[in-house]
């Protein structure tokens, strides 16, 4: 069992190292571009090629059932979940089969609005009751992932 970090302006991934290390799970921080990540042989930095989805194809290529992805990146969160991963954002949103087709259609909709300019602000400011939720959020999907996993 591991946890998948699509790592690009991801900022939980301390909050991933300490629960990975209470449970015992590898991770794996994914990114097209060097992050510094603990030497620790539980803690494994992927460094992928450039391309605006060669993270994205790296993890979904190796989630599986018992996995726990981390991205704030829809299309990804949904190709974890066909592979029966559990996927949730660093904002303490769960992915699920149920709402994935939803936050897909609505994905489609802002991007569309964005081309014409219509949307211009960035996200939210991340802050401490954020980590706070995540990490109440992986915390589940670990639960689930080990249930899942048998």
């Amino acid at each position: 069992m591991a946890i998948y970090v699509d790592a690009d302006a991801c900022p939980v991934k301390e909050e991933v190292y300490k629960v990975a290390r209470r449970v015992g799970w590898d991770v794996f921080v994914v990114a097209n571009s060097f992050i510094r990540t603990p030497a620790e042989p539980r803690i494994c930095f992927v460094l992928v090629d450039a391309g605006a989805d060669a993270a994205d194809d790296w993890i979904a290529e190796r989630a599986v059932p018992g996995d726990v992805v981390v991205t704030n990146d829809i299309p990804l969160a949904a190709r974890a979940l066909e592979k029966g991963a559990e996927a949730i954002s660093p904002t303490a949103k769960v992915f699920t089969a149920d709402m994935i087709g939803s936050a897909l259609a609505t994905r489609g909709l802002m991007e569309h609005l964005r081309s014409f300019g219509e949307i211009t602000a960035g996200p939210k400011p991340f802050l401490p009751k954020d980590r706070s939720a995540f990490l109440s959020a992986l915390d589940a999907a670990i639960t689930r992932a080990r249930r899942r996993a048998g």
